[in-house]
């Protein structure tokens, strides 16, 4: 099947999106090929502002409708509890709330960034977006992570080199209840190393201390900027440490 084939059986669609590669180039080719779409980004303290920014200004360029849908995940106690499948209850509850939203504005079929590089053994989230009768028209496709960057790029899409982002939540170790405090202070860490020109990479939090895990190719780049780094993240951890088995 092609994209082409699954717009023309599914003409009107609401798709849930993050803002990222995937779910950016899918918004693109409903804007393209649906008779009707709309947007949704479910607003959370497990997505940073920046995520919400990108999403805000990709649908306008493409004039698609947003609607941004604020909330509370830890207000589910399975999800605060941050049990090895908490993707699963978090995915239900977003996808819950976002297919009520849709069903209220008339749409019947709900869409998701899920591409065919996904391994659904590696994501418990999948089970819930199963469950709910979720589409994943990248992934029904046969559209790769790979494909999926290079045509995003030749649409002139800014997000096409854009790098993985998986939520905030994930920088918690598993098992460790997740706190609204440490949510945003990984979000707060995380924008210091971004404004100091570092990328793709991630702030573990291991006990109070921050846990960089950083591309070989910027460890020069610490090095150099190690002083303003440690004085910056400071106020938030109790001490800053590397990972040496560097982020692939």
């Amino acid at each position: 099947m092609t994209l082409e084939e699954f717009f023309h059986q599914q003409p009107r669609v609401a798709l849930a999106f993050s803002g990222g590669v995937d779910s950016a180039y899918l918004l693109y080719e409903a804007a393209r090929l649906a008779q009707s779409v709309q947007a949704y980004y479910v607003n959370s303290p497990f997505q940073p502002q920046f995520e919400l920014e990108d999403a805000q200004r990709l649908a306008q360029q493409l004039q698609v409708p947003l609607t941004v849908l604020p909330l509370d995940v830890l207000s589910d106690p399975q999800v605060a509890a941050n049990p090895p499948d908490r993707c699963y209850f978090c995915k239900r509850k977003i996808f819950t709330a976002l297919c009520s939203a849709a069903a209220a504005d008339g749409f019947s079929t709900v869409l998701d960034g899920t591409n065919a590089s996904d391994q659904a053994g590696d994501r418990p989230g999948m089970r819930a977006l199963a469950e709910l009768s979720v589409r994943s028209p990248l992934r029904e496709c046969g559209l790769t992570k790979e494909e999926i960057r290079s045509r995003s790029r030749q649409a002139g899409l800014f997000t096409w080199d854009k790098p993985a982002y998986a939520c905030l939540a994930t920088r918690i170790p598993t098992g460790q209840a997740i706190t609204l405090q440490d949510l945003q202070r990984t979000e707060q860490a995380e924008g210091i190393l971004f404004s100091m020109g570092f990328t793709d990479f991630r702030i573990r939090l291991l006990g109070n201390c921050a846990r960089l895990q950083l591309p070989s190719h910027q460890l020069s780049l610490l090095l150099d900027k190690r002083e303003q780094l440690l004085s910056r993240l400071k106020p938030y951890y109790s001490a800053v440490l590397l990972d040496l088995e560097v982020r692939r």
